[in-house]
């Protein structure tokens, strides 16, 4: 016999300790370090938001778009985009391009002048210059010109200097333009231009209705024009030249006015919309707001101007009117014309124009209207500007998906859409700029949904985006007749509220508002069949009257069965007719089971349509596993698992009975015969499998209540006894006032002194109870259950809700979580006491759902712990406000004492913080099809993060991702094996094949897995099976997490976070050691999102906390339009219109710049019109005009407190780059000049040497007649 030594006893513990299961004993080797990354916004697509200004180059084919956030875009042909946005944020409201240099003026509302370059691929900003004094509303760049005139609302005109950005001391003051007799001010200039034939004439429009020539030269007004007497309905809002000098001006009463500039007076007035009444005056007409005068080679003349329709005309207020000669065209549209820009063959005034197109900037839509066609046609529009069609309410990005994805999806989208008439059959015009595909390795797709039940699917490849297909879930529903058709859209009951789509077996699942839930599965061909439609009954936590003492609702399962009868045979048929009377009343399922079917066309078609019997609740998360043919959702009131592939319900479960301990397996019918002390501490301590957690307070000791198969004698003893519980007169309102008491003098340890004052106020208290010190009282003897061979496993949901009333509701014995031995874990954190707390039953009112979401908003800025919803938790208000937020499913080790089981689980995420699982049994692959799908619950969370569980993801022992199993898609059209192969894994190019989970032969004593749970607070790294944490990381305390993401990144992975504060931050795993931090994007920024279409109101006790917290904030829909994917890229929902993703990965970034276009493109710019013979002659044409002379040092220092020079934002670098730029610009075309010059002169000798031979030739001919008539007489002759 070994000896015993107390040596021999620390070397054993030590043996012992070392021995133990350690998650952090192997050191895993992490690749990714702070310089792999780079945050950096990549492409925006989409139509402008709130557009406010439009720029045209004629010569270098760009368009340029300002909008009231202070965005700019510049387009080009396909592929040409580039985005920029104003430091300051304000509205750009004019734009003028530098026509062929490759810069932008813009003003913005706070009056500042901004000079941009896009000679590069990303545009930058040179300089700026602020006004102090006056506020811009007009800018006006002559053709090649150095000098840019600004109109001012005090009624000035400032001249400034393109290449020093600075102020001229030459300048226009309004008193010096008007008339010295003219009693009051001109009002704000509206509009500057020069004249074509003479560029020191220069036209100023004042608001009032005066119109002013000025000399430049002479500094004076040569001719002053008005059309009335300066009222209202004579100010004139824009004004055109013609190219032979002739001048038109457009004013506020729809009028147009024809000058010569010789008269003060107009040759001509014309109204073009107006009518004569019955008393024969002309019907008021809204304002003309923008003017163009443009003249062809052929001698047509086309006015184009937008507005001036009569003002009873509601429907046709938005239009763009062309004359052209005594013709009249009106081109309605659908939105307000912000501006539009006639495209000519030629920039120069003075010529024939030659129009050829007219770009409309509308609200919502960017037209261009072919003028060479009959009709004026449109052109199709190749830019992706439709995103908006109806408004974007969630996203979803998947970078890298399969090849044939792409391929897939085009093609059936191309044959759901039939080819577009109408449009013009010539090019996009806008086609300026140069970009070459790039070869990407992998492809991207983006999914949107929208408020009209539509899904987009967008080719997002290569920087690009194309529509690729659409998906209508309108069409899964019959349209509604009557009154109520209205509301079918103005509630929006469609709207698509999350997504899921597994792109190797091609199965997408949407959630519709009103907790509806549609799969829709991919096939390649058309086809006619029925959609089954799945009836989910509500699922209920609550008791049926508040504080009720029975057993049946305490005890009453997950969810409720609906009535049977015509409610039944509606719900059969496919209908669904929800609480409320609302749009989303009811539904009806077309081609539902029983109907005979309706054909579906190629692409996405509906194979299962589950309905919410309940009232509606919003779904926060939805997941999909082809692999186990599983389908699993959630939301405030719990979650739901579908089986796929059998179209089945499998479970409903509330948040409380995620807690519940699993029940036990069925047993097999035996003899009754007296239980044994053993058989009745177990029936005391079994949990129902659908039970809620909440307890009723103990009795005392009651005779054995009778059998299921009791006497119906029975049942009245059985009502008189719950009518006389102390439940009957119970104030859940005065009671929880004294929660919180009751709780610290519960768990406090107790004095002598006031020992017998505690435990005579416990004894006193609903709340406790005594724990028992002995064994439980003998329960009553169970019925013999029936065996799985009696029922189908398929009805066991019915049998359970049919046996839970008449079998359940005797049982008296309190078992609720953490309490009895086959319960739910008892939380860590939670004390040992010698009493016990109870559930107080609680009912749910309507509106609890959304105060619940208001209270959540609030506690994302709470520190302390989230709080369960078991009965043994701290606080009892919170019991029902716990709802799902994340749902994963994943083959995990979940069983402590089975280490090696790899079991299918669902693991779920609460708003609470907690983290619970669902254990699936799956059964053999042949017998998948006709086996139910067993699932259980686990019995209390594994353990709890604060705030609401955001993301959840695996990695194997070796720390990288496990990626999910999927079923590989099969096309049904084609005559393949019934049985399916599944995929284990999927093979990702970012992850070897060497990294993956230890096989069941590897040391049992170790961790085989890691799950990542990110929250809204903090994040967690815990080993599995022994569920230890081994890495934890606090990422924000005050504030909170907006979107958190576990992402692979250059053969690695890494969980990013975007936080309230408007900072991404990445934290490499498993370590979760910080990586990178920076400010990216301000969360106010994405505030058009919320729900709250004011500006909220500050709550002041936030405000001491440091955190402004608008009430009315929602960040759950902002966090369903932001996205990450793979290889490190991102998405967001710019504005309501546009989309802008971005990328956290420093390799993409550096090659970014090779997949942007090129704007601008070194071109020729045409030769000005020829002067006229006859006007040179006869000294009628002008001379030119030396602005430089004019408007530089000789005119005079400005004055300081006019504008101020602001220094451009770009590094010193950049700009010197610029202006080397600029300086080799003007090289090569000083260059091209001389070039030009040597092939003149080369021409001009050419020409001199042909005229000397010729006059040689002359000469020689001359001497030989003269020779022959020389000797010869007169007569002769």
């Amino acid at each position: 016999m070994k000896k015993f030594t107390f040596k021999g006893v620390l070397d054993g513990f030590r043996s012992s300790v070392q021995a133990a299961p350690r998650g952090t004993e192997q050191e895993i080797q992490e690749t990714l370090r702070p310089d792999h990354f780079q945050i950096k916004k990549t492409f925006r697509h989409g139509f402008p938001f709130s557009p406010t200004a439009l720029a045209w180059d004629p010569i270098q084919k760009l368009l340029a778009i300002g909008d009231k956030g202070g965005n700019l875009r510049i387009l080009g042909g396909p592929g040409v985009d580039s985005h920029v946005r104003h430091e300051c944020g304000e509205a750009v409201l004019h734009a003028r391009f530098l026509v062929n240099e490759g810069a932008l003026v813009t003003a913005t509302a706070d009056d500042q002048l901004h000079l941009w370059t896009f000679r590069q691929k990303s545009p930058q900003r040179l300089h700026s210059l602020k006004f102090q004094r006056e506020r811009i509303t007009c800018l006006h760049l002559p053709l090649a010109s150095k000098w840019i005139h600004v109109g001012t609302e005090r009624g000035n005109v400032h001249v400034v200097n393109i290449e020093t950005f600075a102020l001229s001391g030459y300048v226009i003051n309004w008193n010096k333009a008007i008339e010295v007799t003219r009693p009051n001010h001109p009002g704000a200039v509206v509009e500057i231009s020069d004249n074509p034939l003479d560029a020191s004439k220069l036209l100023i429009a004042f608001e009032t209705g005066l119109v002013v020539v000025w000399d430049l030269r002479a500094r004076a007004a040569e001719w002053r024009g008005a059309l009335g007497g300066g009222g209202p309905a004579d100010g004139v809002r824009a004004a055109a030249w013609q190219h032979d000098g002739k001048l038109m001006t457009a004013h506020a009463d729809g009028a147009l006015a024809t000058w010569t500039t010789r008269a003060p007076r107009p040759s001509s007035l014309s109204y073009p919309h107006a009518k004569a009444n019955k008393d024969g005056k002309l019907e008021p007409c809204k304002p003309i707001l923008r003017l163009e005068w443009k003249t062809s080679r052929t001698g047509e003349s086309l006015v184009i101007f937008s507005g001036g329709l009569p003002t009873d005309k509601a429907g046709r207020t938005h239009s763009i009117t062309v004359l052209n000669g005594k013709s009249t065209t009106v081109l309605e549209m659908e939105h307000s014309v912000v501006d539009f820009v006639t495209l000519c063959e030629t920039p120069h005034t003075a010529d024939y124009q030659e129009p050829y197109a007219i770009v409309v900037l509308l609200q919502n839509d960017l037209v261009v209207i072919d003028l060479q066609s009959p009709g004026y046609p449109c052109f199709e529009n190749p830019y992706p500007m439709d995103i908006h069609e109806s408004p974007v309410t969630c996203c979803s990005y998947f970078a890298d998906c399969p090849s044939d994805l792409i391929p897939a999806f085009y093609s059936v989208g191309r044959q759901g859409n039939k080819k577009p008439t109408g449009f013009s059959e010539k090019l996009w015009p806008i086609n300026g700029g140069e970009w070459e595909p790039a070869s990407c390795s992998y492809n991207e797709i983006i999914l949107t949904g929208h408020a009209d039940g539509s899904v987009k699917f967008w080719d997002a490849s290569a920087g690009t985006l194309q529509i690729l297909y659409k998906l209508k879930c309108s069409k899964v529903f019959e349209r509604r007749s009557g009154g109520a058709g209205a509301g079918f859209e103005e509630d929006s009951p469609l709207a698509i509220q999350q997504i899921a789509l597994c792109c190797e077996s091609r199965r997408l699942a949407v959630a519709l508002p009103h907790g509806h839930v549609v799969l829709f599965k991919f096939r390649k061909a058309d086809t006619h069949a029925e959609t089954h439609v799945l009836e989910i009954p509500m699922i209920s936590d609550v008791l049926e009257e508040e504080c009720s003492p029975e057993p049946d609702a305490a005890r009453s399962m997950s969810f409720s069965r609906g009535g049977d009868g015509a409610d039944g045979e509606a719900r059969r048929s496919g209908v669904w007719a929800g609480g409320g009377g609302g749009a989303g009343a009811q539904l009806r399922v077309r081609g539902a089971e029983g109907t005979g079917g309706a054909r579906r066309a190629a692409g996405f078609q509906p194979t299962l349509v589950a309905l919410q019997q309940a009232a509606p609740h919003p779904i926060a998360a939805l997941t999909i596993n082809s692999s186990y043919g599983l389908m699993a959702w959630g939301g405030e009131r719990g979650v739901v698992v579908l089986d796929m592939s059998r179209r089945a319900l499998l479970c409903a479960h509330a948040p409380a009975a995620l807690y519940l301990a699993p029940a036990p397996p069925p047993r097999q019918p035996e003899r009754q015969r007296s239980p044994s002390l053993d058989q009745l501490e177990d029936s005391a301590a079994r949990a129902s499998p659908g039970a809620s957690p909440h307890d009723e307070p103990d009795e005392p000791a009651a005779p054995p209540e009778p059998a299921p198969d009791a006497a119906p004698d029975d049942k009245p003893k059985l009502d008189t006894r719950r009518k006389s519980t102390t439940w009957k007169n119970f104030n859940l309102k005065r009671q929880l006032s004294k929660v919180d008491l009751k709780f610290k003098a519960a768990f406090a340890a107790p004095t002598e002194n006031n020992t017998e004052e505690i435990n005579a106020e416990k004894s006193n208290s609903q709340f406790y109870c005594e724990a028992p010190d002995r064994a439980p009282v003998a329960a009553p003897e169970r019925g013999p259950e029936p065996s799985a061979g009696e029922s189908p496993p398929g009805d066991m949901y019915e049998r359970m809700h049919r046996e839970l009333q008449e079998r359940w509701i005797e049982q008296d014995t309190p078992a609720g979580p953490g309490l009895a031995p086959g319960g739910a874990a008892r939380p860590d954190c939670l004390a040992l006491g010698p009493r016990r707390l109870l559930g107080v039953p609680r009912r749910e009112r309507p509106g609890a759902g959304s105060l619940g979401g208001l209270m959540r908003r609030f506690n994302k800025l709470d520190s302390s712990f989230s709080r369960s919803r078991s009965s043994s938790m701290s606080s009892l208000e919170n019991i029902s406000q716990e709802g799902i937020q994340c749902l994963a499913f994943a083959d995990s080790y979940t069983k402590k004492s089975d280490p090696t089981a790899l079991t299918p689980t669902l693991w779920i995420g609460t708003t609470l913080g907690s983290v619970l699982t669902l254990s699936i049994t799956l059964p053999e692959a042949e017998l998948r099809h006709t086996q139910p799908v067993h699932v259980t619950t686990s019995g209390g969370p594994l353990f709890r993060l604060k705030g609401s569980i955001l993301t959840m993801s695996f990695l194997d022992c070796n720390g990288a991702l496990i990626p999910y199993s999927y079923e590989s898609w099969r096309d049904d059209s084609k005559d393949v094996r019934d049985r399916r192969e599944r995929t284990p894994t999927k093979q990702s190019s970012s992850s070897s094949g060497s990294r993956m989970s230890p096989t069941p032969g590897a040391d049992v004593a170790g961790d085989r897995q890691f799950v990542v749970v990110a929250s809204e607070k903090q994040a967690r790294v815990v080993a599995l099976p022994s569920q230890n944490c081994v890495y934890r990381q606090q990422i924000v305390e005050t504030d909170f997490v907006v979107k958190a993401e576990i992402v692979s990144l250059k053969d690695s992975v890494c969980l990013v976070n975007y936080l309230s504060t408007g900072h991404l931050v990445a934290y490499s795993l498993p370590s979760l050691r910080p990586l990178v931090d920076v400010d990216f994007l301000p969360l106010s920024e994405l505030g058009f999102q919320t729900q709250s279409k004011q500006r909220g109101i500050v709550d002041p006790m936030l405000s001491i906390w440091g955190q402004q917290l608008i009430v009315n904030e929602d960040t759950d829909q902002i966090a369903k339009t932001f996205c990450f994917s793979n290889r490190g890229h991102g998405l967001y929902l710019a504005s309501p219109t546009e989309v802008q993703k971005f990328t956290i990965d420093a390799e993409f970034c550096q090659q970014l710049n090779e997949m942007i276009g090129e704007l601008f493109l070194p071109r020729d710019m045409p030769e000005p019109p020829k002067e006229s013979f006859f006007r040179g002659l006869f000294g009628g044409g002008a001379r030119p005009l030396d602005r430089e002379e004019l408007f530089g040092e000789s005119s005079g220092k400005p004055l300081r407190t006019v504008a101020k020079h602001i220094p451009g934002g770009a590094a010193p670098l950049d700009a010197l780059g610029a202006r080397a730029g600029s300086a080799a610009a003007d090289v090569a075309r000083a260059h091209q000049l001389v070039l030009e010059r040597g092939d003149k002169l080369s021409q001009l000798e050419d020409r001199t040497e042909r005229m000397h031979n010729q006059a040689a030739e002359f000469s020689s001919s001359a001497h030989q007649l003269m020779l022959k008539y020389k000797d010869k007489k007169w007569y002769q002759l």
